[in-house]
């Protein structure tokens, strides 16, 4: 058996170990980052708002022309 060959086996068992562990925590990062910013999002007042305008908006129309708001569908 060559000397060698088995010092190489092992630098690559524990260096591919470290790559794999490395890989594991930025995963994890990156997914703990992105509940975070849906979470931001979802607690935004800007989706609240936009709603408001939207049901504002319908409740005006529907005041100066009720006939032709009915036509015209909902964005939901």
């Amino acid at each position: 058996m060559n000397h060698q060959h088995t010092r190489r086996e092992v630098f690559c068992g524990n260096t591919c170990h470290d790559l794999t562990r490395f890989w594991e925590r930025e995963i994890c990062k990156q997914t703990r980052r992105r509940q975070l910013e849906e979470h931001r999002l979802g607690r935004s007042a800007l989706r609240r708002l936009r709603e408001e305008w939207r049901q504002k908006l319908e409740s005006k129309l529907r005041l100066r022309n009720p006939d032709e708001t009915e036509k015209w569908p909902s964005p939901s």
